[in-house]
């Protein structure tokens, strides 16, 4: 049985990826925003309170995650494109989901949010050169962390929680 934690398997970064690999996790992370809204369409507020896994977040908590995430990235990425190797600030996630707005918020505030965040961050990573790519900020805990990675991890990101939601929907015959 594959691990509930990571229904696409854990974050592999192979190197630097290519033009056409670049492209791809673009196309990805423009994506994420449709991928979410549909997976949890039509969730009654009982399914949307039921958690991924056994420990694990609720559909809720998933769902407002990611843009809270990608708002991170996004952030970091124009930093580092106007910063020479900025440190950027971690933030815990797991008390971020706790925080009373997560509960409070409808999802389609932060299904909306992901949509413009997405617009936004989509037309910056077009519009790269091949140079942008290598730039980087660092991170305290895992020190240097290229743009062209991060734009991977970011295209596995938006996958991963989308599947964590379309994976349980599927074992609950939702």
């Amino acid at each position: 049985m594959s691990d509930p934690r990571y229904p696409i398997g854990k974050f592999i970064f192979d190197g630097p990826p290519d033009e056409a690999q670049r492209k791809k996790f673009i196309d990805d992370i423009e994506r994420t925003p449709a991928a979410l809204r549909a997976a949890v369409e039509g969730l009654s507020p009982q399914q949307i309170e039921t958690p991924y896994r056994d420990g694990g977040w609720t559909l809720r908590q998933v769902t407002h995650h990611v843009p809270e995430s990608h708002m991170n990235a996004y952030i970091r990425f124009k930093l580092a494109l106007t910063e020479d190797e900025p440190t950027i600030k971690p933030y815990m996630e797991d008390r971020w989901a706790k925080l009373p707005d997560v509960q409070s918020t409808p999802l389609e505030v932060s299904l909306a949010l992901l949509d413009s965040l997405h617009d936004r961050w989509v037309r910056l990573l077009r519009l790269l050169e091949p140079p942008d790519w290598k730039r980087h900020f660092h991170h305290p805990e895992m020190g240097k962390i290229p743009l062209e990675k991060n734009l991977a991890l970011y295209s596995w990101h938006g996958r991963h929680h989308v599947a964590h939601i379309t994976a349980l929907r599927k074992k609950m015959g939702w």
